[in-house]
């Protein structure tokens, strides 16, 4: 069983940048395809970033690309969650999650993912 700690959130200015890291337990995390998710008050969890278990695939969310990168380190355990040019609209609290299937495509839905971190706020004011 996985667990996974998130980090690096906090109060920024609106265009400004922060990363977020994501520690995993465990010596099976290059197998897991792992994603962020995020949700703001009174909204609903909505996909951000996924990476696959190499590293060498992404997939993004149209309201975060060009502007977040997703990445991992599997000799760390950890993946990350680059935000740039950041608006109001992206504070929430933002989770990451593992997908501990052997294979299969990169997913979007919340449902396909085994493990959750208790989330990292991330606020920005304009």
């Amino acid at each position: 069983q996985a667990q996974l700690v998130e980090s690096g959130g906090g109060l920024v200015q609106a265009g400004g940048s922060l990363r977020l890291s994501c520690a995993a337990s465990g010596r099976t995390f290059s197998s897991y395809a792992m994603a962020w998710f995020r949700q703001a008050s009174g909204k609903e969890r909505e996909f951000v970033a996924a990476i696959g278990r190499s590293g060498g695939s992404t997939f993004y969310a149209d309201s975060v690309k060009g502007r977040f990168t997703i990445s991992r380190d599997n000799a760390k355990n950890t993946v990350y969650l680059q935000m740039n040019s950041l608006k109001p609209e992206d504070t929430a609290v933002y989770s990451c999650a593992a997908d501990i299937r052997p294979y299969g495509p990169l997913l979007r839905h919340s449902v396909g993912y085994d493990y959750w971190g208790q989330g990292t706020q991330v606020t920005v004011s304009s």
